[in-house]
């Protein structure tokens, strides 16, 4: 079983699968991109490096019995994908509280805002195999706990069933 966790930055993504109490395999695709220099540049306007796809997909072909979190995670191959959601408001104080760009937190909150991650998502995946889970007033260990429900198969696939639109206005 391969499980993608996604989100946009500042969803509690990695603070979550920390905390995982499942029989898989955890992989933070950010550290192997920057550990394995799986990047085919840097972008100075984000000020970060850019993510080799090609590379990554490469890295994770053939690993079963895993769960890998990053932003990027819903575009690679996955039984099932966990999207970490929160409410833009939310998502502000905690990329400002990791020093972001305020360009950065800006961009962030209107693609949470905008649904962007769950699109691409759905978009790449079957709807069947898609789980929003809304992390704005969860703990972490309480992300982690539905996150071990998508993998336990006790979880009902759902996408939009969150609605951050009101942020927009």
């Amino acid at each position: 079983m391969r499980v993608a966790v996604t989100g946009t930055p500042g969803t509690g993504k990695t603070t979550a699968t920390d905390r995982l109490d499942v029989d898989l395999d955890v992989v933070h695709l950010n550290d192997v991109i920057s550990e394995a220099e799986l990047t085919t540049g840097y972008d100075d306007e984000r000020g970060s490096a850019v993510a080799d796809m090609d590379a990554v997909a490469d890295y994770l072909d053939g690993r079963e019995d895993v769960v890998f979190e990053s932003h990027l995670a819903h575009q690679f191959d996955a039984d099932r994908v966990a999207v970490l959601r929160c409410h833009p408001d939310e998502l502000v104080a905690r990329l400002r509280d990791r020093g972001e760009p305020e360009a950065t937190v800006d961009e962030n909150a209107e693609s949470e805002a905008l649904d962007v991650i769950l699109t691409e998502a759905v978009g790449r995946h079957d709807e069947d195999s898609v789980y929003e889970i809304d992390a704005t007033d969860r703990t972490p260990a309480e992300t982690a706990a539905a996150i071990e429900a998508v993998v336990a198969g006790e979880r009902e696939p759902a996408a939009g069933t969150v609605s951050f639109v009101d942020y927009l206005h």
